[in-house]
């Protein structure tokens, strides 16, 4: 369901700022350093989950210096909608998994079903090891047994968007995380 300009303008002006984009930078820096710390001699495959993923690590691999490689796939339960179903996979990781460590980097562990499944999917494909990093943590009790190995922030149950996150397809390119008012 798209929306018009002038509705996506109004429910950015109603959105609560709940992280500065000075906290986010802080708070990568910090997961960059326990990543490091954790696997820079492994000269991992760091794998993008678009499309929320790809601002967080961008901004991760500019602190991440060590010899790695880059991927992606593309794996939602969202969509444009604001509430998740069914996951879908659009492209998965082009390059050779096996015998490699593997770094999934993502913007939000929610539920975590979504994340759980693409870590699944890639220790099936005979890699060393799959690590997770997920930019933010929403803290409720509706999760998956699955936890992240890197989290860079917890933030409450709310609809949010900003710094890799959309709202119905928008707002993807917001330096913050923004509460949408009512969700």
């Amino acid at each position: 369901m798209n929306i018009t300009y002038s509705e996506a303008l109004k429910v950015h002006d109603e959105a609560n700022c709940l992280v500065t984009g000075e906290q986010l930078k802080s708070a990568i820096k910090l997961m960059a350093k326990a990543i490091s710390n954790q696997i820079s001699t492994e000269v991992p495959i760091v794998i993008c989950v678009l499309n929320g993923g790809m601002i967080p690590m961008a901004q991760l691999l500019l602190h991440l210096q060590f010899p790695l490689e880059i991927d992606y796939l593309h794996a939602t339960r969202y969509g444009k909608q604001t509430i998740g179903t069914h996951l879908s996979w659009h492209a998965q990781p082009t390059q050779d998994l096996s015998d490699r460590t593997i770094l999934v980097v993502d913007d939000i562990f929610d539920e975590g079903y979504t994340l759980e499944a693409i870590c699944n999917y890639l220790q099936d494909s005979s890699c060393k090891r799959v690590y997770s990093a997920v930019l933010l943590n929403k803290l409720h009790d509706r999760k998956v047994a699955y936890q992240p190995d890197f989290i860079g922030l917890d933030v409450e149950d709310r609809f949010l968007y900003g710094f890799g996150m959309d709202y119905k397809g928008y707002f993807r390119n917001i330096d913050g995380i923004y509460a949408v008012k009512g969700l």
